[in-house]
């Protein structure tokens, strides 16, 4: 029934475009959450490898951040 039409079989080319939009979209703020942390920003990059995404933010939520500890030596 769908043989010939964009959401037949075939990856249409919008799909590469919207999937290229929602991986910024997510990444980038991934990105400057790492950063502020303290840790590197290429980390942010990890959210899109699924179950590694749910490690990230695991460790980001119960991780000591490098900006806690560099703030409290400095007190």
């Amino acid at each position: 029934m769908m043989d010939n039409d964009m959401f037949g079989n075939t990856m249409w080319a919008g799909h590469w475009l919207w999937m290229l939009v929602i991986a910024i979209a997510v990444v980038i703020p991934a990105w400057r959450i790492c950063q502020r942390t303290g840790f590197p920003g290429w980390m942010g990059v990890l959210i899109l490898i699924p179950i590694v995404n749910l490690a990230l933010l695991y460790f980001i939520a119960f991780a000591d951040w490098p900006v806690e500890r560099d703030s409290e030596g400095r007190s």
